[in-house]
């Protein structure tokens, strides 16, 4: 095996769930799907301390989730900085011989969505690595500090750019990790932030509204409807209006990289038993939105369409934070170079929400590159192919290397 497929199948095999996915409050050790240890993304950032230090990286642990704005230095065999009731980023930092003119951060993120126990055994197989967390997001966790580990023990290093990996907590719910980065003092010229873009450099990505409507009826006996008000009934029709004009209303609308703005519908509820009229119906849906767009203008946008057609709902955002769309200017110096590096003559866009969007908007432009297919990410049998992970890993490191 190759040192990076070595790394990504030690990842794989060090559950990193989300403490999101973990069972609610109340359940017991033996109705959890697997130990807590297995939840937050503690084991796998101690772990990497440990890889990043041993090619000379400086160490340092960002508390997001915990005490608030601490950070602490590490040194090899040190404590770790992690308890119970803290989750932080990693920061592993590469140096370079003369003054800081320049710092590039990589930014992939250390949690996966939930899995089977079997999944955390990595498995090669026609080549291919499978597990959770082998294309999203591990994938290029292992590529972006393999470069940079590779590029810390070599002579042919940059002598006036500062590499920064961070491997961020907490993509996968509420962007905690990335957020507090944002937050904090740390300032780059470029971000590289890790998702599974086929090593494609990605410059844009859609946004994501998560808003719940609900409309009010007046309850009533079943045997005697016409008494009462269908909230319903009413939310049937919203729904209809949602899925056909308000989506047809959004394919107007192009971006050169993203293509067009989506609604789902994701899930309804309503009613208390059959023979009662509901006074109450309340549905979910997903927006997915393109560059500009922002809440108050896609809620303003339903609520017109709605009141068009005479129908109405309560409107409100069930997202714990904002989730905007990017879109980075593919004409600065460092994006340019990027591209020219990786062999692609223009950028890529994809239609999912990360990291990057977070980065951009505390004021570091921001791109998105990482091994794999977004296509396995989440999926039953995850996987990446070994060609694909090394392919990703040598088009980083080429770039890092041509930074002056």
């Amino acid at each position: 095996m190759t040192r990076t497929e070595k790394l990504l199948a030690e990842l794989i095999a060090l559950p990193s769930v989300n403490p999101a996915f973990a069972p609610a409050t109340g359940v017991s050790a033996r109705q959890a799907r697997f130990p807590v240890s297995h939840y937050g993304e503690k084991n796998v950032a101690d772990f990497l301390a440990t890889v990043a230090a041993r090619a000379g990286l400086e160490i340092e642990f960002q508390t997001v989730l915990g005490v608030r704005g601490h950070v602490r230095a590490w040194k090899s065999g040190d404590m770790s900085p992690h308890s119970k009731l803290e989750r932080s980023n990693l920061i592993a930092r590469l140096r370079p011989a003369g003054n800081v003119r320049r710092t590039i951060l990589l930014a992939p993120h250390l949690d996966t969505v939930g899995a089977e126990e079997a999944q955390f055994v990595p498995r090669l197989k026609n080549g291919r690595l499978h597990g959770r967390g082998a294309c999203d997001t591990k994938g290029s966790v292992a590529a972006m500090l393999t470069a940079l580990c590779e590029l810390a023990e070599s002579k042919n290093r940059p002598r006036e750019t500062e590499i920064v990996f961070a491997g961020l907590i907490d993509e996968e719910q509420a962007q905690a990790g990335s957020r507090a980065l944002a937050k904090s003092k740390f300032k780059a010229d470029l971000a590289i932030v890790g998702e599974p873009t086929r090593s494609q450099v990605v410059t844009a990505h859609k946004g994501s509204f998560w808003l719940q409507l609900k409309t009010r009826g007046k309850a009533a006996h079943g045997a005697t409807p016409h008494l009462g008000e269908n909230a319903i009934h009413e939310m049937a029709r919203i729904v209809d209006v949602l899925e056909t004009d308000y989506a047809a209303q959004l394919r107007r609308h192009k971006h050169a990289l993203l293509g067009t703005a989506t609604v789902n519908v994701g899930t309804i509820t309503g009613g208390k038993q059959p023979n009662i009229v509901p006074d109450g119906c309340t549905i979910s849906i997903d927006r997915r939105t393109l560059p500009g767009e922002t809440e108050g203008s896609v809620r303003r946008e339903i609520t017109a369409l709605l009141k068009s057609k005479k129908l109405s709902a309560t409107i409100w955002s069930t997202k714990l934070a904002p989730a905007l769309a990017l879109e980075t200017d593919d004409k600065l110096p460092l994006v340019r170079e990027f591209l020219r590096s990786v062999g692609q003559s223009r950028p890529a866009g994809v239609d999912y929400y990360c990291d990057a969007a977070v980065l951009s908007a505390g004021g570091i432009p921001s791109v998105v590159f990482g091994p794999g297919d977004i296509a396995q990410a989440h999926t039953a049998d995850e996987w990446i192919s070994l060609v694909e992970l090394e392919r990703g890993k040598n088009r980083l490191k080429k770039f890092l290397q041509g930074l002056p």
